[in-house]
């Protein structure tokens, strides 16, 4: 019998967990996958955040250290963020196009949405130095009197995870516009290699470590490049020997997420008919991008790696980033196929993957576009050709800054609101359904670091021809 290649036993994995948990929630066992299934997609996460640090640290250095002519490190490094910029920009792009178009926001019965107009105009009446965006005024409107405008309520747990995003945002809105770079810097190596969200500052010391290594001598530090390349394939088998049970950790990974969604199948389906228009929407341009917009630039650039050949390839790692929602998890198993099976070099792949699951969201991205107009659209609300630009600035920036860890992309959100007048609490309203689109968005985010590596990796005469 032919063996299943491993992004099938992947998808096996996942469409068991979907079962056993709505099976589970029918039956009443919820508990019981929480408390003895959940726990094993926890220990995957970890295991592979643990492996992705050291990997990307000893990954760059090993590449860079290789390289005697700088330049090529300038020039790789040019083109790598060019590449990311423009796949972020034209993702905002799609993002505003799609929700404009199909306008979701539109969709909510008029009642909900004059009700959540009279909240916002209460919140500009309480705000001072806001004005109401598009002029129009329906708090003093006598045809709207007996609408109870009412307040955002939400229960204590989301409340405190809505009070901890909101201070998360207010600490990035209040750094100055170098503050980024600053950041970049670390001020000690080992903690910043101890914490998820300071992996730019890995990064950061990884390339200056392996410049430095790059302009001494070979003989003096011929121990030093042997100890970082041994280490380094110890890292790589340590992925190898975790995704031989990648089926059955995906499986117990979404068996739980599902299972803390709701109670019973009927309450799942339920939160998700609430947002089911903005979901839609939102889901048709991350699609976009996965199977249109990724392959096409691909074929432009890279005419051998055709549109089956692409996602076969990259397969383990889509699903992979699929399972954990986390860039950063899933880093290790996208440098094992873009290099094993795209063909990419590892002085590409290491410094352009790293890169990419810190400053490269696309699914990110697109996401703010599309969350903040259709908040603004179920409220009422125009948002003017000048604000909607204001949002392509605010979230292409933002991306920039989202950790590689999942629902990042909500505490960006709250700064993107706030550029263009919006309350930022609204973020509220998307928790329900956050965590299973995120699991979209990511797919997004790892697609793009793969097709901008290989684009670089062709570019740069390292791909290696099929």
């Amino acid at each position: 019998m032919k063996k299943l290649p491993l992004h099938v036993k992947i998808m096996l994995g996942l469409v068991a967990g979907v079962i056993w948990a709505f099976a589970s929630s029918a039956m009443g066992w919820n508990q019981f996958t929480i408390d003895w299934i959940d726990p094993f997609g926890k220990i995957f996460i970890r295991m592979l955040k643990y492996i992705a640090v050291p990997l990307v640290l000893f990954s760059i250095i090993s590449g860079i250290s290789s390289l005697k002519d700088m330049s090529k490190l300038g020039r790789m490094g040019g083109k790598t963020l060019s590449f990311y910029l423009l796949t972020t920009v034209t993702a905002v792009g799609v993002g505003l196009l799609v929700v404009n178009v199909f306008k979701p926001g539109n969709l909510i019965d008029e009642e909900s949405r004059i009700k959540n107009r009279l909240q916002y105009e209460t919140w500009v009446s309480e705000t001072e130095g806001v004005e109401i965006l598009d002029g129009k005024n329906y708090l003093n409107d006598p045809k709207y009197s007996n609408i109870d405008a009412g307040q955002l309520e939400l229960d204590a747990e989301t409340q405190a995870e809505l009070d901890a995003k909101m201070a998360a945002a207010s600490e990035n809105k209040d750094a100055g516009p170098l503050e980024f770079i600053v950041n970049m810097v670390p001020e000690n190596i080992v903690l910043s290699l101890s914490n998820q969200q300071l992996m730019l500052q890995v990064i950061f010391f990884a390339i200056f470590f392996g410049i430095t290594m790059a302009l001494i001598p070979d003989e003096k530090v011929k121990g030093l490049a042997a100890f970082i390349n041994g280490t380094n394939e110890v890292f790589l088998k340590m992925v190898d020997l975790v995704m031989k049970a990648a089926p059955f950790f995906v499986f117990a990974l979404l068996a739980g997420i599902i299972a803390k969604m709701a109670d019973t199948p009927a309450e799942v389906i339920e939160i998700f008919k609430g947002l089911a228009s903005y979901s839609v929407v939102l889901v048709a341009g991350l699609l976009f991008l996965i199977f249109a917009f990724y392959p096409m630039i691909l074929k432009i650039f890279v005419r051998t790696i055709g549109y089956r050949k692409f996602f076969k390839n990259m397969g383990p790692a889509q699903l992979m980033a699929f399972s954990t929602s986390s860039s950063a998890a899933t880093l290790p198993v996208t440098m094992e196929c873009v290099e094993d099976n795209m063909g990419v070099s590892k002085n590409v792949s290491s410094f352009v993957l790293p890169v990419g699951a810190t400053v490269n969201m696309d699914g990110t991205s697109l996401y703010q576009a599309v969350a903040v107009v259709f908040l603004a659209q179920m409220h009422m609300v125009d948002l003017s050709v000048t604000q909607q630009l204001t949002i392509v600035l605010t979230a292409t920036l933002a991306s920039i800054g989202s950790a590689a860890v999942p629902s990042a992309g909500l505490i960006m959100m709250i700064l993107v609101l706030q550029s263009v007048g919006l309350n930022p609490a609204w973020v509220a309203i998307l928790f329900p359904v956050d965590r299973p689109l995120d699991m979209l968005r990511t797919v997004v985010n790892v697609t793009g670091d793969a097709t901008v590596s290989t684009i670089v990796a062709k570019s740069e005469g390292e791909l290696r021809e099929a």
